[in-house]
């Protein structure tokens, strides 16, 4: 609705509410202001009447009473992640769009830290890495603090209340760039860890099951796996796949994650499955996700897949159909603009009726009325005690240290090399690009974190250490030989830190190879060959890493995978090293034989 249509049918309470919503969205971030919500009939007693403002109302009725109110452009604002606000009736925007991956995120615009209120939260381990400790306790424990950090920041007006987490695609290649953000290869440990990190982030501590602590949800569904491979990009890519393939391996983890885990929302892909773009499919989404599994929520697409669809995949003539067919299909939320700028048209244009949107929004509406978006002041509510004092707690901290202990991986270890002993070696040589880094550590889609511990502060804490970096970064164009097996072969023993970043696997950016990069394995082999005492290689990475050559040296003691730890990664890491805590297993191989004769992701079998 226009501005001016609005001012003209103004009165005293919805200026008050106009107001309200301004503060609403403004001046909260980045403050410790405490935002206001809708339905705040303390702060106006005007929206005492509106029923959907009513508690003591079931959730369809104050949903319906709520959609029975707006005008179809209005409604249209409700079907993009960057909802608008509507004013007479005090319902201030909301940003639909935040992460949680492995702790709260600012990747999305729903959410923020401010240096002066809330300047980082708790990051966990990559999810990799915590697949690894097979610890269904541990998945849902950290789930429980990165819900309750949210919250904390939700109170004062720095973050939101739907996360769009966990990421449980099936890993088919370990070249794919994206291998960290997930459990693996493994259908089973992906279903459990969706189930109990959903559990942990959504599940009240009150118990009351038809109520959010905060909304997850499962992406991408459904048979992703590719980003940018051979020429194939993941906007481009068509997943062909037997019903079996999809029985078994890719549909269980979301099967989980709605049944088991009764996650609040399911994120569609970008790419197409047998021809049809995943969220413009009626049989997966309405068919399977709404109708079989009983979806409570949402289905909301990854950001711009519409736009894909119509402009890169050519799926429809027209805009409007192309937001027809993905709102008839059962998507309820659109990340992006494509919703909000076709649907009118696609209405008048007699390609979707009203009555579809009315059915869209409504889902998004219960998401939040079970959240307590419709309920007023948060001091009121179960959370609304919480705030930054409850984010980055000691407690937290110690959860991302165990979470990374527990995840880490002992590939091989000769002759008992491992642990070393704190009181027998005098001095350690860490060495390589990797052995000193901090946000490589936390990976992608992660926030800012309380603090670091790099791996050479960790193993410095316990004995006395040399560093020599070896290479300016993981690519290792050169390397400064000289320099790190001088500092091997003067040290009791040597621990060579190597692997990847972001520079070289991440989203939008797969590998074409399982080699360590540029010159690091030759880096390794001549450390090997000069340190005087035994050689303990650490792979950071997100991805599989062929250590073929390391496992075979007989000048190499020990192999141990760290994943991407986390911010508290460095302490862990020397905590397996010095023998404080004892490592976990794979969740999926560091090196296997790939199918070079296929466009997709299949092994060899």
């Amino acid at each position: 609705m226009a501005a001016s249509a609005l001012f003209r049918r103004r009165n005293r309470a919805s200026l008050l509410c106009f107001l309200l919503a301004l503060l609403a969205h403004g001046p909260a971030l980045g403050s410790a202001q405490t935002p206001v919500y809708a339905c705040d009939v303390a702060g106006n007693p005007a929206l005492a009447g509106l029923g959907f403002c009513n508690g003591s109302l079931s959730w369809a009725d104050r949903v319906s009473d709520l959609v029975g109110r707006l005008t179809l452009q209005e409604k249209i604002t409700f079907l993009v992640n960057s909802a608008g606000s509507v004013a007479r009736l005090g319902i201030p925007r909301y940003e639909w769009w935040s992460e949680a991956l492995h702790g709260v995120s600012d990747v999305g615009p729903g959410t923020r830290f401010s240096s002066n209120v809330v300047p980082g939260a708790t990051s966990f381990p990559q999810v990799i890495l915590t697949a690894a400790s097979f610890n269904t306790t541990l998945f849902q424990a950290i789930g429980k603090v990165v819900s309750t950090e949210a919250r904390a920041m939700h109170n004062v007006g720095l973050a939101g209340l739907t996360y769009w987490s966990p990421n449980i695609n099936i890993v088919r290649d370990p070249r794919w760039g994206r291998t960290q953000e997930t459990p693996g290869e493994d259908p089973l440990l992906t279903s459990k860890y969706a189930t109990a990190y959903v559990r942990g982030l959504q599940d009240r501590d009150d118990g009351d099951k038809d109520r959010l602590k905060v909304a997850a949800c499962c992406k991408h569904y459904t048979a992703y796996d590719l980003d940018n491979w051979k020429g194939v990009d993941r906007y481009h890519f068509n997943a062909v796949v037997t019903k079996q393939d999809m029985d078994d391996t890719f549909q269980p983890p979301f099967k989980s994650c709605v049944i088991d885990g009764n996650v609040a929302s399911v994120m569609c892909s970008y790419n197409q499955v047998n021809g049809t773009p995943t969220c413009a499919d009626p049989n997966l989404l309405a068919g399977v996700i709404r109708g079989e599994w009983k979806l409570n929520g949402y289905i909301v697409s990854d950001c711009d897949s519409l736009d894909v669809y119509f402009k890169s995949q050519k799926y429809t003539k027209t805009p409007e159909e192309a937001a027809a067919k993905a709102i008839l299909a059962g998507l309820d939320l659109n990340c992006g603009s494509f919703l909000g700028d076709h649907t009118e048209a696609a209405v008048k244009a007699g390609l979707v009726d009203e009555s579809a949107i009315n059915k869209a929004i409504s889902n998004n509406f219960a998401t939040l009325m079970r959240l307590g978006f419709f309920d007023g002041d948060p001091r009121s509510q179960l959370y609304g005690k919480l705030g930054p004092k409850d984010v980055c707690t000691p407690e937290n901290q110690e959860l991302a240290r165990e979470a990374a202990r527990q995840g880490i991986v002992l590939l091989k270890n000769n002759a008992g090399a491992l642990p070393l002993s704190p009181t027998a070696i005098k001095n350690l040589a860490v060495i390589g690009p990797n052995a000193n880094v901090t946000k490589t550590m936390i990976g992608n889609y992660a926030g800012v974190p309380c603090k670091y511990t790099t791996p050479l502060q960790g193993l410095s804490a316990v004995v006395g250490t040399t560093y020599v970096a070896g290479c300016q970064n993981v690519g290792c164009g050169t390397a400064d030989v000289e320099g790190a097996t001088k500092a091997a072969a003067g040290a009791d023993a040597t621990v060579l830190i190597m692997g990847t970043d972001l520079s070289i696997e991440a989203e939008s950016l797969d590998r074409t190879e399982l080699t360590l990069p540029g010159q690091q394995q030759q880096l390794v082999a001549q450390v090997a060959s000069a340190s005087k005492g035994p050689v303990i290689l650490v792979i950071m990475s997100g991805g599989g890493i062929d250590v073929g050559f390391a496992k075979d040296s007989d000048k190499i003691a020990s192999i141990v995978w760290v994943g991407l730890p986390g911010e508290a990664g460095g302490g862990a890491i020397a905590d397996v090293i010095f023998g404080a805590h004892n490592p976990g297993e794979l969740p999926n191989p560091l090196c296997v034989r790939i199918c070079f004769f296929s466009q997709g992701r299949d092994y060899l079998i």
